[in-house]
């Protein structure tokens, strides 16, 4: 990690969330007492979309949509080290239709991407899921992923963009598309804004500005809203998936290609153009001027970050996973009222 990265996340009053699918973990990234840097790491099979709104982590996994509660209060410990402790307390069983991004609407209830279904839907009481809307050029809701659509970015409680590999029609369509078949689709006018992406994703607003990750080419892009005009924030030395802001910073995923290269992605050459090898890990991205700020590198077998998150007002978290044996036995009371 970089030297600074403990006191940025001080300074910044916030913890991080991050998700790898490959490896199945889900990671809170703090700070202990001492000054030091604490990671937690979970396991979730499949580990995609995090969604925060306060003491809640929703994060989609293979099969399910997890809801995670803090149960600690005031000065209370996990521990006696933890000031936040994730806990699953509601699972929408969805299947396994490849659930990418999760937002939250104005009552905090959750939307996610279903990629295999083209889609984004809501979790139903009844069926694996209940489809909100999906783009215009998609002929029917069917188990056929067509368009690879990945992200999503809300405003107001609603959604606003999603982002998809290609505009495809055909079942894999997208791997067709990859280099410069992506699009950035606003959801209210069922139109697209911008075009010629190269495997788009994690769409964010921020002070009213969208960001977008052109993960082929391994940039954080800045695009204009009633233009669709693209501007180059930074290049990132990786398959860039993972987008979360705060402060004036862009917390971005960096992931290392699955086999030897970024075949077939301009991202390939970029890395050899600039004498480098991909990360996997974060970069914390200045946004005024597009520098690295913070950096937090995984090495080894973990190859692939799919979502960021940051979590304020967490010191330093832990989560239980489903297949905690603690689980069973960590159990918090609600008072009795009257």
């Amino acid at each position: 990690m970089s030297g600074g990265l403990v006191q940025w996340l001080t300074r910044n009053n916030t913890a991080l969330a991050l998700s790898s699918y490959q490896s199945g973990k889900f990671y809170l990234i703090g700070r202990n007492p001492k000054g030091g840097l604490l990671v937690d790491e979970r396991l979730f099979q499949h580990a995609m979309g995090i969604a925060v709104d306060g003491k809640r982590i929703f994060l989609a996994s293979q099969t399910s949509l997890v809801e995670m509660a803090s149960v600690l209060e005031g000065d209370q410990r996990a521990n006696q080290l933890y000031d936040a402790c994730f806990v699953p307390r509601r699972i929408h069983v969805i299947g396994a239709v490849d659930p990418h991004d999760v937002g939250l609407d104005k009552n905090g209830d959750p939307i996610f991407v279903v990629t295999k279904y083209n889609c984004l839907a809501r979790p139903s009481g009844t069926h694996n899921f209940k489809p909100i809307w999906k783009p215009k050029f998609i002929s029917k809701i069917i188990a056929e992923d067509r368009c690879h659509l990945n992200g999503l970015a809300m405003e107001d409680g609603e959604p606003a963009y999603v982002t998809a590999v290609s505009r495809s029609d055909t079942i894999d369509g997208w791997r067709d598309r990859r280099s410069d078949g992506g699009v950035i689709i606003d959801v209210k006018t069922d139109e697209i804004l911008c075009d010629g992406l190269s495997m788009p994703h994690s769409p964010q607003i921020y002070n009213g500005q969208l960001y977008v990750l052109n993960s082929g080419t391994g940039e954080l892009l800045r695009i204009n809203r009633e233009t669709g005009e693209k501007e180059v924030v930074c290049f990132c030395p990786g398959f860039t998936r993972g987008l979360s802001l705060i402060n004036g910073f862009a917390v971005v995923g960096l992931s290392r290609p699955r086999y030897q290269r970024f075949e077939g992605l301009e991202l390939d050459q970029k890395l050899k153009d600039a004498d480098s090898e991909p990360w996997t890990g974060v970069q914390i991205i200045d946004l005024s001027n597009g520098s690295v700020a913070e950096w937090f590198r995984i090495d080894g077998a973990v190859m692939e970050v799919y979502d960021t998150a940051v979590v304020p007002g967490v010191m330093c978290g832990m989560s239980l996973s489903l297949g905690a044996g603690e689980l069973a036995s960590f159990v918090t009371v609600e008072e009795l009222e009257g």
